[in-house]
């Protein structure tokens, strides 16, 4: 597992939050709450697939206003709604009682594992390139694809997912292989933040890689 939380029982809990992102004056980044409420999901729902599970249950935390709840819940659907899975339960709370100068607002899961993520060999692709801020709005089609991503799972294109993070690509090969990256990918710094999770490792099943390569098309990349 990457950052989730083993819970026992085969459940899992994973979490991504978002700061001074928004519509509010003094926010750092510009962008519509629904859209960081589908990126804070992105992220923890890519968590979950990484744990080899599948969310049950969705807490929102939402530090920025009552007004943005409905917008954050949207891009929550919207997330879950790309990957053609259906909602599961969704609680959380919303601070109303103190005005805050900035945005802010995370994305709690907690799933149930459905995959097993023993060791079934394969090769380590990059999908996607990495993109933080302002570039994520900019170049919406340089980020992994979720219902690409889970279709290739459920067809058992690829047996594990693994997601970068603000540390760079290279920082999550080495910490995902115990090894630098030295065979580096057209267009993406290993070194550069992949923000909410734009660019994503996938482990292809052996003597898929031509399919796979198929099936996700651009920016995606043999890496090593």
């Amino acid at each position: 597992m990457r950052n989730a939380l083993d819970l026992g029982g085969g459940l899992v809990a994973t979490t991504d939050n978002s700061g001074g992102i928004g519509m509010k004056e003094s926010d750092a980044v510009r962008a519509p709450d629904d859209l960081v409420g589908y990126f804070s999901a992105r992220v923890t729902l890519l968590e979950q697939w990484a744990a080899g599970a599948e969310p049950i249950a969705v807490i929102l935390h939402n530090f920025t206003g009552g007004a943005s709840w409905d917008d954050y819940l949207s891009g929550i659907r919207r997330a879950f709604s790309e990957s053609a899975l259906g909602i599961p339960p969704v609680s959380g709370s919303s601070e109303t009682n103190m005005a805050m100068l900035q945005s802010a607002m995370a994305v709690t899961m907690i799933g149930r594992k459905f995959r097993d993520l023993k060791e079934s060999g394969g090769t380590w692709f990059l999908y996607g390139r990495p993109l933080v801020g302002q570039a994520v709005i900019r170049e919406p089609e340089k980020c992994a694809d979720l219902g690409k991503v889970k279709r290739a799972l459920d067809g058992e294109l690829i047996n594990a997912v693994w997601p970068a993070g603000s540390g760079g690509i290279g920082a999550e090969w080495e910490r995902l292989t115990g090894r630098p990256m030295t065979r580096l990918t057209e267009g993406a710094d290993p070194a550069a933040s992949a923000g909410p999770a734009t660019a994503v490792f996938v482990r292809v099943v052996p003597g898929k890689e031509a399919e796979a390569s198929g099936h996700f098309g651009n920016y995606f990349d043999e890496v090593g």
